[in-house]
């Protein structure tokens, strides 16, 4: 199996991404594992943080690297938290002051739309002049009160009115087919395929 680095020491992504890239003979590994320091994410978009990680972790390594920066975007304020995320409320980070501040961020506001979104970069080597980037959204509304025990950050809140449930509502392999990462990494194994094949 070829190895490859994941920057990121998520346990639940690390599953996640190594089940789906096992079929095409990657051993994910977490930066951890190479003792990768965290890389700085300074940038206002989820591309430029996704890429900056991806490039971090092969300088690191000397291995092929996956990131992915993945956000929550509110269309009533103007995209936020966005990269910010996962520390919207400040530091320490927090789901439950997240959920907490976006609740009261929005108090007032009629529009509740939001949508999630996931980027994926892949880099062969540090250097890499063609990363393969891929994306996906998730679209659904914010509730001013958390339903739901499953899932992490903004699940208990972002509900999808054609499942009437909540992201923390759905289980495991529902919601990893139907999210905002399950869809950029579906997109992404079909680049790495065709570029397998090239």
């Amino acid at each position: 199996m070829k190895k490859l680095v994941l920057a990121s020491n998520n346990a639940g992504k690390l599953r996640e991404f190594g089940q789906m890239l096992a079929p095409l003979d990657f051993d994910v590994q977490p930066q951890s594992a190479f003792n990768v320091p965290e890389a700085e994410e300074p940038y206002i978009t989820f591309v430029e943080n996704a890429l900056a990680k991806a490039r971090h972790c092969a300088r690191h390594t000397g291995l092929p690297a996956l990131a992915d920066d993945s956000g929550l975007c509110v269309h009533a304020l103007g995209g936020a938290p966005g990269v910010r995320s996962a520390r919207y409320a400040g530091e320490p980070k927090s789901d439950a002051r997240n959920n907490a501040y976006l609740i009261e961020q929005l108090q007032g506001k009629t529009d509740r739309r939001a949508h999630f979104v996931c980027v994926l970069v892949f880099v062969r080597h540090a250097d890499d002049p063609q990363p393969l980037i891929a994306e996906g959204e998730w679209h659904g509304e914010i509730l001013d009160v958390p339903r739901g025990a499953a899932g992490f950050g903004y699940d208990p809140l972002f509900f999808v009115p054609a499942l009437n449930a909540t992201a923390a509502e759905l289980g495991h392999e529902q919601k990893n087919t139907l999210s905002h990462r399950g869809v950029a990494l579906q997109q992404l194994i079909a680049k790495l395929h065709a570029a397998a094949r090239a």
